[in-house]
């Protein structure tokens, strides 16, 4: 009887362990598909509209606060004085801010033309800013976080400058002047940027002790982010359900978001090869702040422009789940 109830407790503690590294391994699809089966199976419920303002309101309230405290604690790893600018930043730039460009010019030329949306999509996946969370997973592959911070920071400076300059010669009757459209990105990006960047560095600064607890749980940062992306893809689903497009112009832009995303995991891998440093610099130009493109579709552009930002959060998260199962497979 002992030895039978032994065999069962070893069989439930087995099963516990597998299943715990089956979620460790497979983190960031369980999140989407998590995330994606939330609202299909909530959105089948006749609940009520109290209830449902109250839901959105809690994800807007726990995206940005789990977006900080990932980011401080990957900032709390990072010294100030390794971020230094380097040569691949100014090649990666130039090659996103021109891009971005030449997508608007057909745009200003045939303002009218068929397929806008698609490549008004393209737009944003090219000048999106990168993820924030991009250190998370450079952290991760064994990259250089501290040059993808850097990186981080000078996109999102070119954004907040390129994006009012060219968005109102591609949005016709555009009343927004680049003064609105600036302080409008700055308001929405800079303070998760800024303010857990600053935060880590006095803590490591002036509080060693508290730097000691917070980095005693290594992957905290990436189950929070994990949490964050199933929230993000909910939001992708709600965006394609009950997006009025015909389903050609979503195949365009779901294609559209899988080149721009190919294409700069592709280009930053090669521009880090050249210069030692080829994980930052992938993950820099290829993982984006799909959250920030979904806003900025719905606010300067075609609203169905925003599923780009959808779409291209499926391809570069399926690709970071393939990175990080090739990296498992080799470190163990």
């Amino acid at each position: 009887m002992l030895k039978k109830a032994y065999l069962c407790s070893a069989n439930n503690a087995y099963a516990r362990m597998k299943l715990f590294l089956f979620l460790k391994n497979w983190t960031l699809p369980v999140a989407m598909c998590t995330g994606a089966s939330a609202y299909l199976i909530l959105s089948r419920f006749p609940l009520s509209e109290g209830f449902k303002s109250a839901t959105h309101a809690l994800v807007d309230v726990l995206q940005p606060t789990l977006i900080f405290s990932m980011l401080f604690i990957t900032f709390c790893k990072i010294n100030v004085r390794d971020l230094r600018p380097k040569i691949w930043h100014a090649w990666a730039l130039l090659f996103q801010v021109l891009i971005f460009g030449l997508l608007a010019l057909p745009l200003m030329i045939w303002p009218q033309m068929s397929g806008r949306v698609i490549l008004e999509g393209a737009m944003l996946c090219f000048i999106c800013p990168t993820a924030t969370a991009a250190a998370v997973i450079t952290q991760k592959l064994g990259g250089n976080s501290a040059s993808l911070t850097t990186y981080v920071i000078l996109i999102n400076l070119a954004a907040a400058l390129c994006i009012p300059m060219i968005i109102p010669l591609v949005v016709e009757h555009s009343e927004a002047t680049f003064l609105t459209s600036f302080l409008s990105i700055i308001s929405k990006v800079f303070p998760l940027l800024f303010c857990p960047f600053v935060a880590a560095q006095v803590i490591r600064r002036y509080m060693p002790s508290v730097l000691r607890a917070v980095l005693y749980y290594k992957d905290l940062a990436f189950y929070q982010w994990a949490l964050a992306l199933s929230m993000a893809i909910a939001v992708t689903t709600r965006s394609l359900v009950h997006s009025e497009i015909s389903w050609v112009y979503e195949v365009g832009i779901a294609l559209a978001s899988l080149v721009a995303c190919a294409l700069q995991f592709a280009i930053g891998r090669c521009l880090g090869i050249r210069y030692s440093d080829h994980l930052a610099a992938a993950q820099g130009m290829g993982q984006k702040n799909t959250v920030f493109a979904i806003w900025m579709g719905y606010t300067f552009l075609t609203p169905v422009t925003s599923i780009a930002g959808g779409f291209y959060s499926i391809w570069h998260n399926v690709y970071n789940s393939y990175q990080l199962y090739q990296y498992r497979k080799i470190h163990g």
